[in-house]
């Protein structure tokens, strides 16, 4: 079992930057990789980004590529998210996610576990 915690979010203005934080417990293993999700009022849940666990590979989706950075510390279990240049487009509830397989998955049903979610509100 994987227990996912996420925290850091909140209100921001557009334009200002969010740090989103996933705290990973239980059985954390090298090969997994950890992602990003987000999900907007009456949309599905969309991929964000995603981070293998020694941080050699990285994908971005193309609405927040550039402004968004994944990254992981191993030895603290953590994966972050520093997102800049917030646009209200960008609200949300993110989720930090765990895929087992390694893969590198874009797709939600990949993920084996997920955190509980924080919610995301950029101001025009």
């Amino acid at each position: 079992q994987v227990h996912l915690v996420e925290s850091g979010g909140g209100l921001a203005q557009a334009g200002g930057s969010l740090r989103l934080s996933c705290a990973a417990s239980g059985r954390t293993y090298s090969t997994y990789f950890m992602g990003w999700f987000r999900q907007a009022p009456g949309k599905e849940r969309e991929f964000v980004a995603a981070i293998n666990w020694n941080g050699e590979r990285s994908y971005y989706s193309d609405s927040v590529k550039g402004r968004f950075t994944i990254s992981r510390d191993a030895g603290k279990n953590m994966v972050y998210l520093q997102m800049n240049s917030l646009k209200p487009e960008d609200t949300a509830v993110y989720y930090c996610a765990a895929e087992l397989r390694g893969s590198g998955s874009v797709y939600s049903n990949d993920y084996n576990y997920w955190g509980q979610g924080t919610q995301v509100t950029v101001s025009s």
